[in-house]
């Protein structure tokens, strides 16, 4: 399976637009590239029962964040917070620059 071209970046702010979490925003913590998955915080929250350990060893049941396809988050406009689509643009100095295609506004 080859790796899509990810429009969106570890620690952009993304908006959920379809699933369980509808309109949550949240940070992307990861990109898996190789799968078109991103891991938003606060987002797809599962359970997951962990066994007593070296570095837990209390163990007991912790909340962790599950992948979500990248086509079910779209990227949170800067301007005001709403899902957006992103381009690309060529600055005067060369620099090649994300874009919210809802304002024209550059994305950090």
């Amino acid at each position: 399976m080859s790796a899509a071209k990810m429009k969106i970046k570890k620690g952009d702010t993304v908006v959920v637009i379809t699933g369980k979490d509808k309109g949550v925003k949240g940070e992307v913590l990861k990109v898996l590239p190789q799968e078109s998955r991103v891991i938003v915080q606060g987002v797809n929250v599962a359970k997951k029962h962990r066994k007593p350990s070296q570095l837990n060893p209390q163990g007991g049941i912790e909340n962790i964040e599950l992948p979500v396809h990248v086509s079910n988050v779209a990227l949170a406009d800067p301007k005001d917070d709403k899902p957006t689509r992103v381009g690309y643009k060529v600055l005067k100095d060369g620099k090649k620059v994300r874009v919210a295609k809802r304002s024209g506004e550059t994305v950090e």
